[in-house]
């Protein structure tokens, strides 16, 4: 990189939001802060990336707690840890040029400094870019890992999915019908439900909102469940254990619920485990990195085909991030939650 590169870079204003404090009882965007400091200038294979979107996920949440999990906290008066898409602006790395576009997890921040190895290429065109964040990123390679591997549905079958539109749950639907399996999905209100079954593909979708949640779940389950992916946690997974067949798989991916207000999920009656000889699985996608290239290709090419339908909720600005971010922990977003940055 130049001088003068190197001169303007630094010239430039790093806007990022770093966690302020820990939440002792519901989080909130005061626990959040946004500072204003100067742009980095990339060392030796190094380069520099201006972010044009940045993902916000559920998975955030358990990380802004103090506690033991699958991997470390957020560090406190740091950057937010968040997936970003962007665009290179200077690169002392040969593996990258200026103008190339990137993945990786920039954080809730404007610019980042990356050493070239924690950031991709995008590498298929004529997808929007922000779909490397959400179908063709981390939560379809979520959604693929826990149908394929984990639920294996067969022709015939029912598949259960809860937040059937957020960002993974979608993903579930249209790979369970891709297998031949039924989709039913649950989701937050008839306008969610009406998507899903109308523009998704699913079979069925239950408002779990709905004064009669548990009725409709059973009606639309009248031949049991084989296979559950679960997104939610609370009194869906409750009533998906109730209706188990025999040799039924779930997939746990996420516990929602419990994430906004830090209350560990409620243990529902594993009894079925038992009777049903079925098998329960929690995975973390990024353990996982062999099945990545195979799974963005075929999202990829689903998506390229119109056959694999998602939707997105933007809000505009990293200023946005905070409220946006816990609204979609309450359940507010349609689809999956960005922040446009660019």
């Amino acid at each position: 990189m130049t001088q003068a590169s190197s001169t303007q870079a630094s010239s430039l204003t790093n806007r990022r939001v770093v966690l302020a404090s820990r939440p002792t009882t519901v989080a909130g965007p005061e626990n959040f802060r946004i500072e204003d400091v100067a742009v980095p200038v990339p060392g030796a294979d190094e380069v520099l990336v201006r972010h044009l979107w940045l993902s916000l996920d559920p998975y955030m949440r358990g990380r802004m707690n103090d506690a033991r999990s699958y991997t470390a906290p957020q560090k406190l008066h740091e950057v937010m840890v968040g997936g970003t898409v962007g665009e290179v602006v200077a690169s002392n790395n040969p593996k990258f040029a200026k103008g190339d576009h990137v993945v990786g997890m920039g954080g809730w921040q404007l610019f980042s400094i990356s050493n070239g190895r924690d950031i991709q290429k995008v590498a298929v065109s004529g997808l929007p870019l922000q779909a490397w964040l959400g179908p063709v990123g981390m939560p379809g390679v979520t959604a693929w890992y826990g149908v394929n591997k984990i639920i294996a549905p067969k022709p015939g079958e029912t598949l259960v999915v809860s937040a059937a539109t957020g960002a993974v749950g979608t993903v579930v639907g249209h790979l369970a019908k891709k297998a031949g399996a039924r989709a039913v999905g649950i989701a937050g209100g008839p306008e969610k439900c009406a998507f899903a079954v109308k523009e998704l593909g699913f079979d069925a979708c239950i408002d779990h909102r709905a004064v009669d949640f548990a009725e409709a779940f059973k009606k639309a389950l009248p031949n049991g469940i084989d296979g559950v992916f679960e997104n939610v946690g609370g009194l869906p997974l409750q009533l998906c254990m109730r209706r188990l067949n025999p040799f039924a798989r779930l997939a746990i991916c996420g516990l929602v619920a419990s994430r906004y207000d830090g209350t560990p999920s409620s243990i529902p009656d594993i009894s079925p485990m038992l009777s049903m000889r079925a098998k329960m699985e929690g995975f973390i996608v990024s353990e996982h990195m062999d099945v990545w290239p195979q799974a963005l290709k075929e999202l990829a090419g689903d998506i390229a085909s119109g056959k694999l339908k998602y939707r997105e909720t933007i809000a505009e600005g990293l200023d946005a991030a905070p409220a946006a971010f816990f609204g979609m922990l309450r359940g507010e977003n349609f689809g999956k939650q960005l922040v446009r940055l660019g």
